[in-house]
């Protein structure tokens, strides 16, 4: 029976690993929101398909979906994917179900399940009410029969990115704002980020990209290749909105050092043309009060770097843009053990306000016990 513990992740013996670490499932919703996604979910729907078929093609995959798009989710999907009913607010699993964690000793498995306002809940937030999605956590833990630790802070695991060595990285413009845990102070969440996931040392970059709806999330800015290594979005044109966020990010990864005192190596993903909501696609959405405002023109955060590290495969966003085929070449060389696959349609998944990486929860094996 699922328990939840008031001791910390750290103390027990529990580590957030790097998502390049070996799976055991991946986690994801299925979209019907229609203030978020357009035409009720149709055409998101299909994509889903395409990434969820991609990501089963290298570990097992859950989709949870609503009593009323169950069936229709269960008839779309492949027959290898299990889906469980799941009353949620919205699909963002990444940020709304728990962080895997391990026990390299013991070979356990908990999750933390830290609190979540929907990317700020009154105070800027994507959508009202965010009650069932904090409940998401829990529930995928109670399904999986692992115990819990119900964090002390507001945090989505789309801001924070681990080396699996004691190392995390995230942005102040996320983790500090006003509407997540200003209050605490740096220092404060930050050892509370050292607890609740198993690290010694947190990379602060100042604040994540333009255009992103989710105050500066990481997972469109930078991650970790493997310990030691990050690849980060980039474009050399000065005029462009973006390039002082890269330079600022680019100047902090190459000076920081890791848990293990050791600098980092950076490497460079040419990120894709800024995107831009059409009038058919903005009348597609429901207005509902709470919701942000998406229309005509709205600018769109897009990135290769919120892609999905499986076993065996990278499934990463296309955006039908010359840098597709480029970043997918930079990625087979930075995962040489492992294929690319590219999602054409992605722009769908982008339109809810994230892309393939925040959709996935990554599951992690349990490792194997030492001795």
């Amino acid at each position: 029976m699922s328990r939840t513990h008031s001791t910390m992740p750290k103390a027990d013996g529990f580590r957030l690993p790097g998502e390049f670490e070996p799976k055991a499932r991946c986690w994801l919703g299925w979209p019907e929101r229609s203030d978020v996604w357009r035409n009720g979910g149709k055409p998101a729907q299909k994509v889903w398909v395409e990434v969820v078929s991609a990501i089963a093609s290298s570990e097992p995959v859950t989709v949870c979906a609503s009593a009323a798009q169950y069936a229709n989710a269960r008839r779309m999907l492949p027959e290898n994917v299990r889906v469980v009913e799941m009353t949620c607010n919205d699909t963002w699993f990444r940020d709304s179900g728990p962080a895997f964690l391990v026990n390299d000793a013991t070979g356990e498995m908990r999750g933390v399940d830290f609190q979540f306002n929907a990317y700020g809940g009154l105070d800027g937030g994507l959508y009202y009410p965010w009650d069932k999605d904090d409940q998401i956590a829990q529930k995928i833990l109670e399904i999986e029969d692992f115990d819990r630790y119900r964090a002390s802070i507001i945090a989505e695991m789309g801001s924070i990115r681990s080396d699996g060595q004691g190392t995390l990285l995230t942005t102040e413009q996320c983790l500090l704002n006003r509407n997540r845990n200003a209050h605490l102070g740096k220092q404060e969440v930050t050892r509370r980020l050292c607890d609740y996931l198993g690290a010694e040392h947190v990379i602060w970059l100042p604040r994540g990209c333009k255009f992103d709806e989710t105050d500066g999330h990481v997972d469109d800015l930078a991650c970790f290749v493997r310990p030691g290594v990050v690849v980060m979005q980039w474009t050399d044109d000065r005029s462009d909105p973006q390039w002082e966020i890269y330079q600022e990010a680019y100047d902090v990864l190459r000076s920081a050092r890791d848990a293990r005192g050791n600098s980092l190596e950076v490497h460079k993903l040419p990120q894709p043309q800024v995107l831009e909501w059409t009038a058919a696609e903005a009348e597609g959405l429901d207005q509902v009060e709470g919701s942000f405002d998406r229309q005509e023109g709205t600018k769109i955060c897009a990135s290769y770097i919120n892609f999905y590290t499986g076993n065996s495969a990278i499934v990463m966003p296309f955006f039908n843009d010359p840098n597709d085929r480029i970043a997918q070449g930079v990625l087979a060389e930075l995962f040489p053990e492992k294929r690319v696959i590219g999602i054409d349609n992605s722009r769908e998944i982008l339109l809810g306000g994230g892309n393939i990486g925040c959709i996935t929860m990554p599951q992690y094996a349990a490792p194997a016990r030492r001795g």
